[in-house]
């Protein structure tokens, strides 16, 4: 049984409970331990943990980071506050209830961003094969890497972890497969600080009694759509052969029951591939007005294009996003003639989707996206027949030079304010 003390990185023998070396326990075994080489890490409640770390006397607190006041959300929780309960996007009130004691921090999103930054030029120490799937989470394929770093790739990443806990003061978890969805589902078996280990051979038993939501990408609904179909555990997912799983579940059905047995064929690509970017904000009241919407709308437009052009990007149609007093949800969607990053043409397009639903309904949330995606480059350039686009391209650019210089609050649009 090949094994590892994560603390020291030597192999301590099959049976000792203590590492001979430093004393330690957290010993891992497995007999493909040191034959695999994809790796899966995720961050710890890492806004929690980022907190904790700028402000120690909060080390044995319940931390919950998010929107301050009863109409706020979770954006994530320290485990001590997931002991009561607290889940990320539970409302705020709901957390508070739950867990009345918890220290509520408003999102510091340039820190996280810094301390996101820093772990993975850690990871690209490692490997060139990193794919980022959101600010504290990434999969690193470290195939071919054993000469370059004198050892395999399980010790390699026990030593990652502590270097990030040493220099970045955060902890991670650390999955090793195959593949990329064993994994993933591997890194989410040991947190916090965890490193577990899915083998090839062991994948499909090991699966086999799980509840089908264990599988990423099963949501309620279609969790839903398979109990409707006698399909509770990935087991049962697993039996269907692919004409079977077609007559059931439709294209998805093969995919589905292949990733059910631990089947994942997905390379890791370093060039991430972002779908959408969006925008949104949850109201102290609900609102109705529509008046009002607007001016919380333009906001998120105006926050939108910020964001798409610090990641290069353009929009080619725009999502509206609503959630209504009782939590229903409403989504409505738009293609644009043409491609923008510009506030006022977002705003252009959300607005008329917004009239369309402001019926008297009240809403709590209001949000924005861009989706589809394109490169920003190509847009807002306007032609002999839209002279306009360049002049607002143009007025856009100053008042982003303003706020880069002397802050948002320098310069605002009269829609912004009551």
């Amino acid at each position: 049984m090949a094994n590892l003390c994560r603390d020291c990185g030597i192999s301590p023998g099959d049976d000792v409970p203590r590492c001979p070396g430093c004393g330690g326990m957290r010993i891992v075994r497995h007999p493909e331990l040191f034959r695999l080489c994809i790796a899966h890490v995720d961050c710890d409640a890492f806004y929690a943990s980022v907190e904790k770390r700028d402000r120690p006397e909060l080390a044995s607190r319940p931390v919950i980071v998010g929107g301050g006041g009863a109409r706020g959300v979770v954006a994530t929780a320290c485990y001590i506050a997931r002991i009561y309960g607290v889940r990320s996007a539970m409302p705020m009130f709901k957390a508070l209830r739950a867990c009345p004691d918890a220290v509520v921090i408003a999102p510091d999103f340039a820190k996280y961003t810094e301390a996101a930054r820093r772990i993975r030029a850690l990871m690209g120490a490692l490997t060139p094969l990193v794919q980022p799937l959101s600010i504290d989470e990434a999969v690193l394929d470290l195939s071919g890497t054993e000469a370059l770093h004198g050892a395999p790739p399980a010790s390699v990443l026990a030593r990652f972890a502590l270097a990030v806990e040493r220099e970045i003061g955060v902890s991670v978890s650390i999955g090793l497969a195959p593949n990329r969805l064993l994994a993933k589902i591997a890194a989410g078996r040991d947190k916090p600080r965890g490193f577990a280990v899915i083998g090839a051979a062991e994948a499909r038993a090991l699966l086999a009694p799980e509840p089908v939501r264990l599988l990423p990408g099963i949501g309620p609904a279609m969790a839903r759509k398979l109990e409707a179909r006698g399909i509770t555990r990935l087991g049962h997912l697993q039996a269907l052969d692919a004409k079977t799983a077609f007559r059931l579940l439709g294209e998805d059905g093969p995919a589905l029951a292949a990733r059910a047995r631990g089947e994942d064929n997905r390379r890791v690509d370093p060039v991430r591939e972002t779908k959408s970017i969006s925008a949104e904000t949850t109201f102290p009241t609900d609102l109705a007005d529509a008046e009002e919407l607007e001016r919380h709308l333009w906001r998120m437009c105006e926050k939108l294009a910020r964001r798409l052009r610090e990641q290069d990007f353009a929009a080619g149609g725009v999502v509206l996003k609503l959630k209504t007093a009782d939590f229903a949800s409403r989504t409505r969607a738009v293609r644009l003639p043409d491609a923008t990053g510009l506030p006022d043409r977002l705003f252009e397009a959300a607005r008329t989707l917004l009239a369309r639903e402001t019926d008297g309904t009240a809403f709590r949330l209001i949000g924005i996206g861009a989706s589809p995606l394109v490169a920003r480059a190509g847009a807002d350039q306007g032609d002999l027949a839209d002279t306009a686009t360049p002049r607002l391209a143009a007025a856009q650019n100053a008042i982003d030079a303003l706020r880069a210089r002397f802050g948002n609050a320098v310069i605002g649009k009269g829609r912004s304010l009551r």
